[in-house]
């Protein structure tokens, strides 16, 4: 088989469902792990590109240095970020912490990572939308509207409706959000444009409201939109009823824009649960498919690095060195599984009862927005900062304990 080449009927040691970045990296990473496989691995991709993906673009260093290091940076249009600034009941924090990352649009940047798989030899297959998963002794099948494709691996890296993760038999999740995003003219009232702004406010609901500069055929817009923790939320009993796009109007109107005017993009998102298997016969999950962010949302980086985490794992799996069922616990085990597990404990923090006393910290602390903004950029935290935290957040959520305690006894709070 020459490379680049895979005709429908083919048999590959990978088929890569889903042609977005944690596929695409998958890609890149094997052959880069080893060369070989270049001939013996074809991505799937359900749309045509360039194909829009609706995403607030946001894309922390951790992910660029990943394609850094396989020479495969897209070079396409973006806003360069330095910082944070988070609005909440209490106020409003805003920090700046170097150069952490960029907002790109997914339709650009897509596109530009296929190129270059494509330039490297890479087969990627567009319009080849996965409708059915097949596992044998030997290998998946994976049949799309061009022809069937067999690999000794599949790995499902198309996202939040994954027809692999079907396969496999698991569920939606347990930690699922709704998201809407529209992209507006900037208001008087936006904060700078090197600046992820974060407007959790109304905590009536488990989510928040986001601003973040971007860049739309050369013009300087803000795609702004609100993101909405329905199922796996504290208190989350009610929660899928919530109108985020009522609560959405609401906010954009006090801004002076009108929703109706605007295209309105709404999708879905998973949060990595922890208590799933990842990978069971032939089939295995990246990205989205297996589980990002639950707080946030964030999955550009998380996708990314799933992709340069499998790769290697796959290639010692061909090789016979480790088993694809060892796969849940290399997630597990290494910084992104360690990082997603922080963060789906910071869900019953930030979402639950404490809520109060996490926006308290978040306004009053310099050092927690911009320790946030650090992470965000792959930069090493500052050990002062880390201290202040600490000390910080030890006194935050001993006022809280004690407002609590008054209330429960009827005490005035002098």
């Amino acid at each position: 088989m020459n490379p680049g080449v895979c005709p429908p009927g083919a048999e590959v040691d990978v088929v890569i469902v889903g042609g977005g970045p944690a596929g695409l990296t998958l890609a890149l990473a094997l052959v880069r792990a080893d060369a070989s496989l270049l001939g013996r691995l074809v991505v799937l991709e359900r749309g045509t590109y360039p194909r829009d993906k609706y995403c607030a673009g946001a894309i922390g260093w951790r992910g660029e240095k990943i394609l850094s290091e396989l020479g495969a940076v897209p070079d396409v249009p973006s806003v360069p970020v330095s910082g944070m600034s988070y609005r909440g009941a209490h106020g409003e924090q805003a920090q700046r912490a170097g150069r952490i990352g960029r907002v790109i649009r997914r339709m650009e940047f897509d596109h530009a990572l296929a190129r270059i798989a494509l330039d490297r030899g890479i087969s990627v297959i567009e319009r080849a939308a996965a409708e059915r998963v097949e596992v044998e002794s030997d290998g998946a099948i994976v049949t799309t509207a061009r022809g069937a494709y067999k690999g000794r691996i599949v790995v499902g890296a198309d996202g939040v409706g994954s027809v692999v993760r079907k396969a496999m038999g698991l569920g939606s999740g347990q930690l699922r959000a709704q998201v809407l995003e529209l992209d507006t003219e900037p208001t008087r009232g936006d904060r700078a444009r090197d600046l992820l702004h974060f407007d959790a406010g109304d905590a009536s609901f488990a989510g928040y409201f986001w601003d973040f500069p971007t860049c739309v055929d050369g013009r300087e817009l803000v795609c702004r939109g609100v993101y909405h923790l329905y199922e796996g939320a504290p208190h989350a009993a009610g929660q899928s009823e919530v109108d985020i796009r009522e609560r959405f109007a609401a906010r954009l109107s006090a801004m002076g824009l009108d929703i109706d005017r605007y295209k309105n993009k709404r999708f879905a998102e998973r949060g990595l649960h922890g208590e799933e298997l990842l990978s069971t016969g032939r089939l295995l999950l990246a990205g989205e498919a297996a589980g990002i962010d639950p707080v946030t949302g964030e999955g550009i980086a998380q996708a990314i690095e799933y992709g340069a985490l499998a790769a290697p794992f796959l290639a010692d799996v061909l090789a016979r060195k480790r088993s694809l069922e060892q796969w849940t616990d290399a997630v597990r085990r290494s910084r992104l599984g360690t990082d997603l597990r922080i963060r789906r404990r910071i869900v019953h923090a930030f979402f639950g009862r404490s809520r109060s006393a996490v926006d308290r910290l978040l306004v009053a602390s310099p050092a927690v927005v911009r320790s946030g903004g650090r992470h965000f950029g792959a930069l090493p935290q500052d050990a002062l900062d880390l201290v202040e935290i600490g000390l910080e957040t030890k006194g935050v959520f001993l006022e809280s304990l004690k407002r609590r305690l008054r209330g429960a006894l009827h005490l005035d709070s002098s």
